[in-house]
């Protein structure tokens, strides 16, 4: 199997597809038909240096993540919002429409951001500090405050993944893993192959999210200031390093066949059966249309397998 580097995310009906400078967003509306646009890619920082810097890179492409999926998450919330509304707004009212949703969408992310280095970060090292009444070890303590941390993430994932558009939402997950799957075997890019391909992918958000899990216990082990306050103010500065670490680890792993790399994916392959649901054939549909609205596959494949 052979990177493409592509990527992408469910949202609200649809999937969101990037190919370098390039996204796509495909959404299956209410009236049945296929909506797919296409824009150009901005980070968020203007410079190019940082995001090719290792360590350095996967900071700035966390926070691009972060932007970038809820921009497109309310771009597909738009389509459902209308069908409710009935109304056409003038072009006066949709810029000021506009306005008001990036306003949101920034105070998200920030609110996104501080609620989870509350619960992953500072809740689990102050529940883990019940432990030192029973002992002195701050590996011990380390240890199970990283076990607390990755039980809240996986109840967290398995809370939410009950409700019915997050469930939704999770099966074009899945669809959007099997598209780059089905490509990056180097099989034809429809809807048959595409359901046969598996719904799990070493690049994957979620397994991300684990490693910065298991790579913060790690950090955290260093951490040996007597302060509460001060373990915690630590504890968050180092998060930006984590993300880069766990990025650089993910990136690996998706250009890697080494057994060891695919062993250590396992754990993160395993937590997306959480997160990724099988597709049915209509949101099979939508992924492709993404996928082709900014990815020549046949090229790749000609590029890539010619010697296969």
């Amino acid at each position: 199997m052979r990177s493409s580097n592509i990527g992408g995310q469910a949202v609200l009906e649809g999937i969101m597809m990037r190919n370098g400078g390039k996204y796509s967003v495909a959404v299956r509306k209410p009236d049945g038909e296929i909506e797919a646009q296409v824009w150009e890619y901005h980070s968020v920082i203007p410079w190019k240096t940082p995001l090719k810097i290792p360590f350095i890179r996967g900071i700035f492409n966390f926070v691009d993540s972060l932007v970038l999926g809820m921009k497109t998450l309310m771009y597909s919330a738009d389509f459902f919002e209308e069908e409710e509304d009935g109304e056409l707004l003038t072009k006066e009212e949709a810029e000021k429409r506009e306005k008001k949703e990036k306003i949101i969408m920034n105070i998200t992310v920030v609110i996104s951001l501080l609620a989870a280095a509350a619960l992953f970060m500072i809740l689990p090292y102050t529940l883990s500090g019940f432990l030192k009444h029973f002992t002195s070890s701050r590996f011990v303590v380390t240890v199970f405050e990283g076990v607390i941390r990755v039980a809240i993430f996986l109840i967290y994932i398995f809370l939410i993944s009950k409700t019915k558009d997050i469930k939704r939402t999770f099966m074009y997950h899945g669809a959007e893993h099997k598209c780059i799957n089905c490509i990056e075997h180097g099989m034809e890019l429809n809807v048959e192959n595409v359901r046969k391909s598996s719904k799990q992918h070493k690049r994957c958000g979620t397994s991300f999210l684990f490693f910065v899990m298991i790579v913060s216990v790690v950090f955290c082990f260093f951490i040996t200031a007597e302060s509460q306050s001060m373990c915690i103010v630590i504890r968050l500065a180092l998060l930006p390093l984590i993300a880069g670490v766990s990025y650089e680890i993910i990136k690996l792993a998706g250009n890697s066949d080494n057994p060891v790399i695919n062993l250590l994916s396992k754990p993160g392959m395993w937590v997306q059966n959480m997160t990724t649901k099988e597709p049915d054939d209509s949101m099979i549909e939508v992924a492709i249309c993404a996928v082709e609205k900014v990815f020549d596959w046949r090229m790749w494949q000609e590029n890539n397998y010619e010697l296969s």
